[in-house]
């Protein structure tokens, strides 16, 4: 999943203190499987890092050093 085929609901999100929290995320995510917990986290990566999918590339190339020498 990219984060180009997911679109958030600005009015559905409550943003709150840890102290003013009402349930568990954890019994939420503890109820998810393996798989669906590492896509949100992955989804949670690209939209923190900016993911670009026009730049998924290498931005550097690589150099080959001769480790031979002293």
């Amino acid at each position: 999943m990219t984060v180009r085929h997911v679109r958030m609901n600005r009015q559905a999100v409550d943003v709150t203190s840890l102290d003013e929290q009402e349930g568990s995320d954890l019994a939420y995510w503890l109820s998810r499987t393996a798989a669906e917990r590492i896509e949100a986290l992955e989804l949670l990566r690209q939209v923190h890092f900016g993911y670009d999918p026009a730049r998924d590339c290498l931005l550097r190339a690589a150099k080959v050093v001769d480790g031979s020498r002293g």
